[in-house]
């Protein structure tokens, strides 16, 4: 049994029948305690990306009897095909260990994965809206629609996906208007999943927040994650100001980010060094030291929508949120920038080659949404530049964004062979270790922009490179 499986009390339906089983066949209590430690919930999650795949492996790996639901009939053949279609530190290895264990199926079926379910997750995204900028919410709309017919017996329906403020009024209006006999409640589960981290922070949280506005409810998600009981904070609010938490969350986050972006400009006018600031800075209790890493800009499927939703939830109620617009502006900006600091290292350089290192909007993930390197990328191909990129993870969802307009390397110093300048744009570990003679000996001009700051910088000047950090 897994350290993290516990037993439960929870799975109502399954432990009514055990009852009526164990009453008619005369077991004793004995043995009517070992069949309640084996009643987990059944648990169906609508939607298998970033959010909904990790969390369905993690609740199965808790002993949970788990179903995926998507409506793209591709991923779930390739997931029952055993193939995973994301990529997430440590994820895979939990994936086949409780698909082999049959604790975690997938299905195109919103019946077979909703029917008798104890708790519903809807983990379908928001994206922003192309003109508004606010969430979109057509998928959690026709989750909330379709999951509404299949109900049977109690049900908890938790929203994990971003929703706006008031979400979970418009989805139990939703469901009692499609089924008005349907017993059941909705709560706010928000998710705060680092990608590339998912799997530790699933099973390692900072905090839980719960949403839910009825005690049955509460007790539900009490039973659901008992097994983190005295190993983490649950908060349990009410439901808007769960919806509130994880965009007031992320805003602040956003903040932060391009806070230390603009110091680290303010360094390089004045001779200081960001990273001493940082350090210095993160000393400070109050302040904390993550989240002040000076870069290319915040991107991803968080950051970049949940600050546009927010700005535009505060415009809708008139709340004049002045820091969220500047981070967002200022996010803009700080992208172009870097592409400017790319073009001026090849300044001169007839049909200049650039070698792009990193994809990925972040390390640990293979996940391009919102990227800055992509975005990067983009404000370079707006002059026509010649770019091979390499990327661990990467290549494969950056390639469906900008296909053949950019060259792919086999590895990073493939990548490198006859550039005029090296451009490092996500911190993977792995460029830490470049070979710097090696890297100079393959360019054909010697010009590094670090975006991430994760070269030597003496050591690079040591090999002959012209070398530019952030807030240096």
């Amino acid at each position: 049994m897994s350290p993290w499986q516990r037993p439960s009390s929870v799975g109502s339906r399954k432990l009514n029948s055990a009852k009526a089983w164990i009453k008619q066949s005369h077991i004793s209590k004995h043995k009517l305690t070992y069949l309640r430690r084996l009643c987990k919930m059944k648990v169906g999650i609508i939607g298998t990306g970033y959010v909904g795949l990790p969390t369905g492996v993690g609740l199965a790996e808790l002993g949970n009897e788990v179903i995926c639901i998507d409506r793209e009939p591709k991923k779930i053949e390739a997931l029952k095909a055993g193939k995973i279609t994301l990529y997430e530190d440590g994820l895979e290895e939990l994936f086949h260990k409780n698909v082999e264990a049959g604790r975690i199926k997938f299905t195109t079926s919103m019946k077979e994965g909703v029917e008798n379910a104890d708790l519903v997750i809807i983990a379908v995204g928001t994206p922003p809206h192309p003109v508004t900028k606010e969430a979109d919410m057509k998928y959690i709309h026709a989750a909330a629609t379709e999951l509404a017919e299949h109900l049977t017996g109690y049900t908890v329906i938790a929203t994990k996906s971003t929703v706006p403020v008031g979400t979970g009024d418009d989805i139990e209006a939703l469901i009692a208007k499609r089924n008005p006999f349907a017993d059941f409640d909705v709560v706010s589960l928000p998710e705060f999943l680092r990608e590339g981290f998912a799997v530790h922070d699933f099973f390692h949280p900072d905090r839980i927040v719960v949403g839910a506005n009825t005690e049955k409810a509460r007790n539900v998600i009490k039973e659901l994650y008992k097994p983190f009981e005295g190993k983490t904070n649950m908060l349990f609010v009410k439901r808007r100001s769960s919806e509130t938490i994880k965009y007031a969350s992320n805003a602040f986050l956003a903040i932060k980010i391009h806070y230390i972006n603009e110091m680290a400009n303010f360094c390089e006018k004045t001779g200081a060094d960001i990273s001493e600031v940082a350090k210095g800075m993160g000393l400070d209790s109050r302040i904390g030291n993550r989240f002040l890493n000076p870069g290319p800009g915040y991107g991803g499927s968080c950051f970049p929508k949940d600050t546009m939703a927010m700005a535009y939830m505060a415009r809708q109620n008139d709340v004049d949120m002045t820091l969220i617009k500047a981070a967002i502006d200022g996010n803009t900006k700080r992208k172009q920038q870097m592409a400017e600091r790319i073009l001026e290292a090849v300044k001169g350089i007839e049909k200049p080659k650039i070698a792009v290192l990193g994809l990925a909007f972040k390390d640990g993930t293979d996940d391009c949404r919102e990227s800055p390197a992509m975005e990067i990328i983009g404000n370079l191909l707006e002059i026509n530049a010649n770019i091979t990129a390499y990327d661990p993870k990467a290549m494969g969802t950056a390639c469906q964004l900008v296909g053949d307009k950019i060259g792919y390397a086999d590895d990073m110093y493939a990548c490198l062979k006859d550039a005029d300048v090296l451009a490092v744009l996500t911190e993977w570990s792995e460029f830490k270790s470049l070979d710097l003679a090696k890297a100079a000996a393959l360019m054909r001009h010697k010009n590094i922009v670090d975006c991430r700051n994760l070269i030597n910088a003496d050591e690079a000047k040591k090999s002959g490179f012209v070398y530019k950090g952030i807030g240096k």
